[in-house]
């Protein structure tokens, strides 16, 4: 597990990299969606985006108070927790309704199954066949 967390961690941080290219916008919506909802900066903490955006340099959206240029030069004022804490935090949090989710989808599957093998067994036994 420990692995996992690792190389999870690794490849966060090489996607963060990917941050400011220019075809790569859903990638930066998607970071500063989590960053802001999940009140977090960085995947381990705020100084992963040092080595993106430059020393003491955070996007908007990890700051506290959301304004135009806040992360610039500050951090202060910026979220401490990393993102895959948070994450795996939720996760944690709601495994029971993921599992829920999951076993619902489970049981639909075992049912629409079910029942072709039933469709399939009336079709075969009354002798229609399709012709092409």
């Amino acid at each position: 597990m420990d692995k996992v967390n690792e190389n999870a961690k690794k490849d966060l941080k090489e996607g963060l990299l990917l941050y400011n290219s220019e075809n790569n916008v859903g990638l930066k919506n998607a970071w500063n969606i989590i960053q802001a909802e999940m009140h977090c900066c960085g995947v381990t903490d705020y100084k992963d985006w040092f080595s993106v955006l430059g020393e003491n340099t955070v996007p908007d959206r990890c700051c506290m108070e959301n304004s135009q240029g806040c992360g610039q030069n500050n951090t202060t004022l910026v979220w401490k927790t990393g993102c895959y804490e948070k994450v795996t935090q939720w996760f944690a949090d709601n495994k029971h309704v993921l599992g829920t989710v999951g076993m619902c989808l489970l049981i639909t599957q075992i049912l629409g199954m079910a029942f072709s093998m039933t469709l399939f067994q009336h079709i075969h036994r009354t002798g229609k066949k399709y012709d092409a």
